[in-house]
C-alpha cells in the first residue's frame, strides 16, 4: 500500500467533487489518476440507483469506456461517481477497494467504505462521518502556497481573505447580500486597517464578480476574478491571511478555511436552510466558525484537520480488507 498502489479519483468534473477525491488520495500517500466521467441517460438521472448496464452508460470526458486493469483503490465523490465505484466492485471481481465520498443515496453496503458528512445522517457499519468536506489544506500545503505567492506578504496586516461563492438552494447571494457583506468589510477595515485578499469561485456569476472587482478596487489588497488575473492565488490567500471571511453557501470553502487554524467568519443575510444549516451549527458550536460582526471570546480551536484523520481510518480498513483477501 502506498505510492505503488493504483488509484482512480472519480468525479463528474465538478471542482468540489474532484477536489475531495484527490485530497483523500493525497492524504493516503497514493498517486491518483483523475477519472472524470459522464453518464448516458437514463443512468445520469437515476445514478447510482440504476446500475444495470452501467458499463455501456459510463464514459470518460473524452469519450473512452472504462476498462481493465482495474485500480487497487477507487475513490469516488458525488452521486454520478457513486455509480462507477459501485460497479467497480463487480467489474474487478472484488479486487478494487471502493470508497465513496458524500451521501451515495443508496445503502452503504454497495461500497467497501462511505465517507459522509454527519449532517447527511448516512448509516452503516462501513460509514465514516465527517463534519465538513475533505480537502488538501494542511501545514505543507499552506507552506507551498506561502512560498509560491510570497509577494502577498508585502500587503498590510491584518490580511483578510474574502472567499466568495454563489447562490444555492440554501442561501441566496444577491445584490442586497453583497451590499451587506461589503458594508461589514468596510467597517472592519475602518477599525483594523490592513488589506483584503478577495477571490471569487467558478459559481460566482460574471456580473457579480465584475461588481465586486470595482468595489474592492477602492480597498488595499488583491482581487482575483479568473484566469485573466493570472495564476489562481487561492492557496496563497489562505496561507498569508490573518483571518478569513467566507460566504455561507460553500461547504468546501468553509471546510478549507477552518482547516487553516485561523479565525474564520461568515455572514448570512437570511436564515440558512436545510443540511447547510446543520453544517454551520456544527462549525459554530465547535468554535471553528464565527459570525461576522458578533463578538466571540472563546479560544480558537485547533485546525479542522479531518482529512488526515479520516485517511488513517481508510488506510486501516483498506489494509484489513487486503489482508483478509490474501490466499
Amino acid at each position: 500500500m502506498g505510492a505503488t498502489s493504483s488509484c482512480w479519483a472519480i468525479s463528474d468534473g465538478a471542482a468540489g467533487n474532484a477536489r475531495q477525491a484527490l485530497a483523500l488520495a493525497r492524504a493516503l500517500g497514493v498517486v491518483a489518476e483523475p477519472v472524470e466521467i459522464v453518464l448516458r441517460e437514463p443512468w445520469d438521472t437515476f445514478a447510482p440507483r440504476f446500475a444495470f448496464g452501467a458499463a455501456h452508460a459510463v464514459r470518460t470526458r473524452d469519450g473512452r469506456a472504462l476498462h481493465a486493469p482495474w485500480p487497487d483503490l477507487a475513490i469516488g465523490c458525488g452521486r454520478r461517481a457513486a455509480l462507477v465505484t459501485r460497479a467497480l466492485r463487480a467489474w474487478s471481481g472484488g479486487r478494487t477497494y471502493t470508497v465513496q465520498i458524500l451521501d451515495p443515496r443508496i445503502a452503504s453496503d454497495a461500497f467497501d467504505l462511505v465517507i459522509a458528512p454527519q449532517h447527511d445522517r448516512v448509516g452503516g457499519n462501513n460509514v465514516i462521518g465527517s463534519i465538513g468536506a475533505l480537502n488538501p489544506v494542511d501545514p505543507s500545503w499552506l507552506a507551498e502556497g506561502r512560498a509560491r505567492f510570497a509577494d502577498l506578504a508585502a500587503l498590510r496586516s491584518p490580511r483578510t481573505a474574502v472567499l466568495i461563492g454563489g447562490s444555492n438552494r440554501a442561501q441566496t447571494l444577491d445584490a442586497a447580500y453583497f451590499d451587506g457583506l461589503l458594508e461589514r468589510l468596510v467597517a472592519l477595515h475602518e477599525v483594523d486597517g490592513g488589506s483584503f485578499l478577495a477571490s471569487v469561485s467558478r459559481r460566482t456569476p460574471a456580473a457579480v464578480a465584475a461588481r465586486l472587482r470595482a468595489r474592492f478596487a477602492s480597498m488595499p489588497g488583491r482581487f482575483w476574478g479568473g484566469d485573466a488575473d493570472g495564476d489562481n492565488p487561492y492557496a496563497g490567500f489562505l496561507a498569508h491571511a490573518d483571518r478569513l471571511v467566507v460566504t455561507p453557501d460553500s461547504v468546501n470553502m468553509l471546510s478549507e478555511a477552518c482547516a487553516t487554524g485561523k479565525p474564520v467568519y461568515t455572514w448570512a443575510a437570511r436564515p440558512i436552510r436545510g443540511k447547510l444549516a446543520a453544517f454551520h451549527d456544527e462549525l459554530v458550536a465547535s468554535g471553528h466558525l464565527r459570525r461576522l460582526g458578533v463578538t466571540d471570546t472563546r479560544p480558537r480551536p485547533p485546525p479542522l484537520a479531518e482529512t488526515a484523520a479520516i485517511a488513517e481510518l481508510v488506510r486501516t480498513r483498506w489494509h484489513a480488507a487486503r489482508a483478509t483477501a490474501r490466499p
